[in-house]
């Protein structure tokens, strides 16, 4: 017996093909849209790139490029200390990634209006995110380091370059609180604490 061209195998199978093509190009596209490094530039955040030689000064496209908005806004000597600590870190063979730097009132804002969705009311909010007027990501003197190994030897070195965590519920985020040598200050509980 002949097979019905009508029938509904092959049409069922020519919808399953054309649904896995489309799925291929959708994972492609997506690959290829991380793996080029897309950046939200106004945001800070760097999406934890690095380069494979380790940490770079120049305009590498490395997450210490300075034609990056997140990178060239922040203050100089903010980044000559996080880049001469990733330098010294990749030595130890320490993975020392610049995840946010400098971000936009407008992006801070909307970071701070995530954390009020998420954590259910601006006052447990602002012990994780600052407002636009408090950030220090905002005037360019912040910074968030990844990963964690990196967050943790930045903990134990950084006050050799005047890097100093912050608060105590962020492991990751840095500003230049002493001078190089000296001692960081004590640990504010968390963002809600500076006014």
């Amino acid at each position: 017996m002949r097979e019905n061209s009508c029938s509904p195998v092959p049409a069922r199978r020519a919808r399953l093909g054309a649904i896995g093509t489309l799925l291929v190009v959708v994972v492609v596209v997506a690959v290829a849209a991380l793996g080029c490094g897309a950046t939200d530039t106004g945001s800070g955040g760097l999406r934890g790139l690095r380069s494979a030689a380790g940490p770079a000064g120049g305009g590498d496209g490395g997450p210490f490029d300075s034609h990056r908005p997140t990178v060239r806004r922040l203050d100089p000597d903010l980044l000559d200390a996080i880049r001469r600590a990733a330098r010294d870190a990749h030595r130890d063979g320490v993975p020392l990634v610049l995840n946010s730097g400098w971000r936009s009132r407008a992006h801070q804002q909307r970071l701070l209006d995530e954390a009020v969705t998420r954590y259910g009311g601006v006052e447990e909010a602002r012990r994780w995110v600052a407002t636009p007027d408090t950030s220090a990501h905002v005037t360019g003197d912040a910074v968030d380091i990844g990963p964690t190994e990196g967050a943790e030897w930045l903990g134990e070195h950084g006050a050799a370059y005047g890097l100093c965590q912050i608060f105590a519920n962020e492991s990751w985020h840095f500003e230049l609180a002493t001078t190089p040598g000296g001692e960081c200050p004590d640990l504010l509980p968390d963002s809600s604490s500076r006014s």
